[in-house]
């Protein structure tokens, strides 16, 4: 049986084994889908369909349960017919780590993207593959989104810890770096991370940035906005006055980050949060 009314999301938990990080790695993954055939237990989608995907990063001390646990990114996701990856990133910042086997940059920007594409029916155009991250992940999604552009067309930053660099007289960054004035000079450092991306003509992506006036990193993330319109790149920002570093600020902004995505609107289908319940029936 095949029930054709159903369009829902699967909420699914994946494992696989990461060659960049040497590891078994969990992911969230939030897959739309047009029908079931309960027969198999298979969600099928329209013939040749791929889905535009959004991978998105949690940030410092969080894990692939974040946005789901934090968030309604599951009903916007079904709403706007998404696919949403959700991997861990442990507090690596999500790039190549000083330590072996903990290579975040190629995990996130490449073997991430790749092995995804291959498990599920998700779109390979670059109009089509997004990321974003808060805070920590935040800075992961800018800084990857730049240096993987070619791969990325729509790149979010929510209350992101762009300000890594702001201060080289003292390394507050918890042994990330063997030396931050070095790191700094590099692209780790996402204005760097810029500046290469025009030097090489790669693709340039759009950006979605935004942050609560009570937040820290406020006035990072203003000065980050300020050099990447600056560039003559095309910066969608938002703010909320009273919001600091906090899941309330996150699970709004995602949602006007959907908006902001050149994405469409799904057909709800039948689903624990849309049961027909009319009279007749």
């Amino acid at each position: 049986m095949i029930c054709e009314e159903v369009t829902d999301m699967a909420l699914l938990q994946v494992n696989y084994l990461s060659c960049a990080l040497y590891r078994t790695v969990p992911l969230h993954v939030i897959l739309p889908s047009d029908k079931i055939d309960y027969a198999t237990g298979t969600y099928l989608s329209k013939e040749g369909q791929k889905f535009k995907t959004l991978y998105l990063l949690h940030g410092l001390l969080g894990n692939y349960t974040d946005w789901v646990s934090g968030t309604r990114i599951q009903r916007w996701a079904e709403e706007k017919n998404l696919a949403v990856v959700m991997p861990s990133g442990d507090n690596s910042f999500y790039f190549k780590s000083r330590t072996p086997w903990n290579d975040y940059e190629t995990f996130i920007g490449k073997e991430l993207v790749e092995v995804t594409r291959r498990m599920f029916p998700l779109s390979d155009k670059r109009e089509d593959t997004f990321i974003a991250g808060l805070s920590m992940g935040g800075y992961g999604a800018l800084r990857n989104g730049i240096v993987y552009s070619d791969t990325f067309g729509y790149v979010a930053g929510l209350s992101s810890a762009v300000h890594l660099f702001d201060n080289l007289s003292e390394d507050a960054n918890i042994g990330l770096f063997d030396n931050l004035e070095a790191a700094s000079k590099t692209n780790q450092n996402p204005t760097v991370a810029v500046e290469e991306m025009l030097a090489q003509k790669r693709s340039i992506p759009k950006f979605y940035l935004a942050c609560g006036r009570q937040d820290g990193l406020m006035p990072a993330n203003e000065a980050f906005r300020d050099f990447l319109k600056g560039k003559g790149f095309d910066v969608t920002w938002d703010e909320d006055p009273n919001a600091g570093h906090e899941w309330d600020f996150w699970d709004s902004q995602i949602k006007k980050v959907l908006d902001w995505l050149p994405l469409g609107e799904a057909k709800a289908g039948l689903s624990s949060g849309n049961v027909k319940t009319s009279a007749a029936e």
